[in-house]
């Protein structure tokens, strides 16, 4: 073998994704409210992008998009870059003035309309059009949150001295009420006595809400019982004592508070009527409500898939910024900068009408495997796989499992992520056809609604699920039962002991 240094020649083959298949993966997998940051973005970066928006009231002329057609969907991102498109497909590049479009809500009909997507009688509409609907959440008032509403109490309890230790204490308080913080790492912060940081402690668990500053739930309780004036020997020890009864060790604690059963009871009543959060009244942030992305409804003709055009953007190619671009002397950097400048907003808009028409495609056959689902509810929700959906529409899993991701379905049965329907079988104990996860979890869950005062054990559970047609282990009914919120048999025992 020889040690001397030789150059090679070699010849590969690998797979290389390009910048734009790279996006157009990425485009899948957003929302349509993520779509809408990703266009504003592309808007900045892009001249020759815009919104339709600014075309209300203007004149559109010459600002319509020069666009290839779209190409049909085969694969991953399936034949996005490749170009192919059907001549027979009207493009992109439409009279926003005189064009007529797809439904643009749920609220403008259902399917059948002329460009659907819709298989076998299943009705698929895009909603390109229209514009978005005015935020109502916008003109709510905002909450008032609970730091605001401790500070403004602070301003009027403490002077210039101690506020500075209030406001710091104040920070510290979370969402619920209470203090997460070390008394003595804020006294050691701030440069004073910890007995100073205690006293002004005591002034900020008197503010409303009643419970507020505590540092553990039995502090916050005492803080309530006070206000009430219920703040007994007996009451005491039952606040010390909060760990006997989440057990529902009743034997104890009346021999530890020295009360009968009729005192015993009256002071748990009393208990529950305290607020174990005393700060979830007050609004922190709000939480984002959930807008569907896509809209299903059922008509004649069958089921009507329908994009939620309301939190979809849409984006042009500025044909008259364009024109001004190109009319006058270009040198060849200027001429090399414009024609990059008007591949990449022409693909954007092929991209997102691909985008859409990929989503319309996959929810379509979800909705024709899940159809029992849509007619009858959860507990006929059949077990189905992402590789099953695309084998069925050709496309690759990993296509199907972004287009799924982070994308709502309104329906008449509520809001669901696509995900839901996604689950594992379970074998049928007749051995017929399997049954989906989510349906054992209902039926669990009714079984566990419906069992008065006898408590269901797992393996009562087991027996009565078997008798139902469902072939499942005891370990599988806890893993399940846990996974809904609800506690064993013992626990479920215990809260009903305690007239819960």
């Amino acid at each position: 073998m020889s040690l001397a240094p030789r150059l090679d020649l070699r010849q590969t083959q690998s797979l290389v994704m390009t910048p734009q298949l790279q996006q157009a993966i990425k485009l899948l997998a957003l929302s349509n409210l993520e779509i809408e940051a990703f266009i504003a973005e592309e808007i900045e970066k892009n001249p020759l992008l815009e919104s339709p928006k600014s075309l209300i009231g203007g004149d559109e002329e010459g600002s319509r998009p020069a666009q290839p057609e779209a190409p049909e969907t085969r694969g991953e991102v399936d034949g996005l870059v490749s170009g192919a498109a059907d001549p027979h497909e009207p493009g992109l590049d439409l009279d926003y003035a005189t064009e007529s479009h797809q439904s643009d809500s749920l609220a403008d009909g259902g399917g059948g309309q002329d460009g659907s997507l819709g298989l076998n009688g299943i009705s698929a509409s895009g909603g390109l059009a229209g514009d978005t609907a005015p935020d109502l959440d916008a003109f709510a008032a905002a909450d008032l949150s609970l730091t605001d509403h401790l500070l403004a109490q602070a301003g009027t309890a403490f002077g210039d001295g101690d506020m500075f230790i209030a406001r710091a204490l104040i920070d510290a308080i979370d969402e619920a009420g209470y203090l997460r913080a070390d008394l003595t790492e804020i006294a050691n912060r701030l440069g004073v006595a910890r007995v100073r940081v205690e006293g002004v402690l005591k002034t900020v668990q008197t503010f409303d809400p009643t419970g507020v500053g505590a540092r553990d739930l039995a502090e916050c309780i005492a803080l309530q019982a006070r206000e009430a004036d219920r703040y007994d020997p007996c009451m005491a020890r039952l606040i010390d004592h909060l760990d006997l009864l989440a057990r529902g060790d009743l034997t104890r604690l009346k021999r530890l508070c020295q009360v009968d059963d009729e005192d015993m009871a009256d002071m748990i009543r009393e208990l529950r009527g305290y607020d174990p959060k005393p700060g979830c009244r007050y609004g922190g942030e709000a939480a984002p409500a959930v807008v569907p992305d896509l809209f299903v409804t059922r008509t004649k003709a069958g089921w009507s898939i329908e994009i939620n055009s309301a939190t979809l953007p849409r984006v042009l190619v500025n044909r008259r910024y364009l024109n001004e671009l190109t009319s006058g002397p270009q040198d060849k950097a200027s001429k090399a900068w414009v024609t990059d400048a008007l591949a990449s907003a022409n693909w954007l808009v092929k991209a997102l009408d691909q985008r859409q028409r990929t989503i319309i495609r996959v929810a379509t056959e979800l909705v024709r495997q899940q159809e029992a689902f849509f007619l009858h509810g959860v507990s006929h929700l059949r077990p189905l796989t992402l590789s099953r959906i695309a084998e069925a529409i050709e496309m690759h899993e990993s296509t199907v499992s972004r287009v799924t991701s982070n994308k709502y379905l309104s329906c008449a049965r509520g809001l669901f992520e696509l995900k839901y329907f996604f689950t594992s079988a379970i074998q049928s104990a007749d051995g017929g056809e399997a049954v989906s996860a989510e349906a054992v979890k209902n039926a669990i869950r009714g079984l566990i609604a419906n069992e008065g005062t006898k408590v269901l054990s797992d393996d009562t559970l087991v027996e009565l699920l078997q008798k139902q047609g469902f072939d499942i282990a005891r370990r599988t009914v806890a893993k399940y039962r846990e996974a809904i919120g609800l506690g064993s048999s013992v626990q479920r025992r215990r809260v009903k002991a305690l007239g819960g």
